[in-house]
């Protein structure tokens, strides 16, 4: 409740001028007109835009068939599984390969489940209505995820072709397996800080920790299925040859079809916000998912060094893995993300004023998806125009699931990049091996890839 002596009421000579100043304006009039009867984007949408869009670049990688994540926030695997495919459809020589998805949702599920247990025994002493506890009750595992996360799983479970860990229900509909698990994990929280205050060591903790996983182990596997910790690989190529490699583990099939360096990437951020300086490392306390594996690490840079890094891995042929704020200035059907796309100003009779910088700090854009960048379209100069973006919404939206991005939009909305060191300027490369500064849970960058 406003306290009484600073409060400054909406008055009836308020509402009289504000209903004065509406009816001043016969523009008002017509956009109620028009946003009453259809979508406000649909009003706003700037045909100017839409008109100017084509699907053509300098740089263009070689494109394979658009995947679907449903309803379900693993943009950010699905992200990293393309990058993967590229390589293992070469080794393959195959024309069509997708890797599993379903398979690595599995083993994040269970290992967000054990360091959200985890981060529980590390905060006992904290009280239960404590901004950190009711954080980490919020959503200990949603489907959202980051580039280290990623990296982790991989690096510990493989990857499977799809066919020997299929989409389920609960893949592409993840909303109440997710939730039926974060209520089993809340009890389990609970009973662990009761145990806790009743005296238990930590050991008798790790004891019931233990017990308790294997629940969360067999709901997964009710849901999505038995992750193969072994399967029998064959294939054939586009040239028609047969190829058998018999019993093959997840961690052997990276190791011999992908063969992707995860240890050469470098995950850039772009936050402008005067509390992040440039040059400097970061990482977010109690965000992860293998409780053993790498803490998540962001190398904060200015736009430039941001933007070239993502260019010349396109132009060596290489796709990149990138984060940013889909939502905003997004034309979903058309796949057009522009900084000019809708036209609210006019609409509204009044513009948003915010920057990038601002607009972080006051909640307004935050990263909420990953996608993967195919190409680049480059000037004469050398300079960007606009990005070819590998999206993970199905084939029916924009150019066969494919999307086209403004530059403008990249400079606004892009917030992280993984790329090869090779592309990072050499004096940069030293910061990698320094402390990061460490980040409370709840800011800004340690916002997770979701958006479905």
């Amino acid at each position: 409740m406003i306290s009484t002596h600073a409060a400054g009421p909406i008055t009836a000579e308020h509402l009289q001028q504000y209903q004065s100043q509406f009816e001043s304006d016969p523009k008002n009039r017509l956009a109620m007109n028009a946003v009453t009867k259809n979508p406000v984007h649909a009003v706003a949408l700037n045909r100017e835009v839409v008109a100017s869009v084509n699907h053509v670049y300098s740089h263009m990688l070689k494109s394979n068939e658009a995947t679907a994540q449903e309803r379900s926030g693993r943009c950010w695997l699905f992200a990293g599984l393309n990058l993967f495919r590229v390589e293992a459809m070469k080794r393959l020589n195959v024309e069509k390969f997708e890797l599993s998805q379903s398979y690595m949702m599995f083993w994040d599920k269970l290992e967000k489940a054990n360091y959200f247990l985890e981060s529980i025994l590390d905060t006992l002493s904290e009280p239960t209505d404590g901004r950190l506890i009711m954080f980490l009750l919020q959503n200990p595992i949603q489907d959202g995820g980051q580039w280290d996360m990623f990296v982790n799983l991989v690096k510990k479970y493989g990857v499977v072709p799809k066919s020997f860990m299929p989409e389920t229900e609960s893949s592409g509909n993840s909303w109440v397996m997710t939730s039926l698990i974060t209520h089993r994990l809340r009890e389990d929280a609970a009973e662990l800080r009761r145990m806790s205050a009743r005296g238990a060591g930590m050991a008798d903790l790790r004891a019931r920790k233990v017990d308790m996983m294997s629940d969360i182990y067999r709901m997964l596997t009710i849901h999505l299925g038995q992750p193969p910790r072994e399967f029998f690989w064959q294939w054939r190529d586009k040239d028609d040859l047969f190829h058998r490699d018999g019993a093959i583990t997840p961690q052997q099939f990276f190791s011999r079809y992908v063969q992707f360096d995860l240890d050469a990437m470098v995950c850039l951020i772009h936050c402008p916000t005067a509390d992040k300086p440039f040059n400097t490392l970061y990482t977010i306390s109690y965000l992860g998912n293998v409780a053993e594996g790498e803490i998540i690490r962001y190398l904060n840079v200015e736009m430039p060094v941001f933007k070239q890094a993502a260019v010349r891995q396109i132009v060596d042929g290489k796709p990149v893995w990138f984060g940013c704020d889909v939502g905003k200035m997004l034309e979903r059907d058309l796949g057009i993300l522009h900084t000019g796309l809708y036209d609210y100003a006019s609409v509204y009779g009044a513009p948003f004023r915010a920057d990038k910088a601002e607009r972080v700090e006051y909640g307004q854009s935050v990263m909420t998806h990953a996608m993967v960048f195919t190409g680049v379209d480059l000037d004469d100069q050398g300079r960007p125009v606009k990005w070819r973006v590998e999206n993970s919404w199905g084939d029916k939206l924009g150019d066969k699931g494919f999307l086209v991005m403004s530059d403008a939009w990249f400079d606004e909305y892009m917030y992280e990049v993984a790329v090869e060191k090779q592309y990072v300027p050499q004096e940069l490369l030293p910061i990698l091996e320094s402390e990061p500064v460490r980040l409370p849970p709840w800011d800004p960058m340690g916002a997770l890839a979701i958006a479905s």
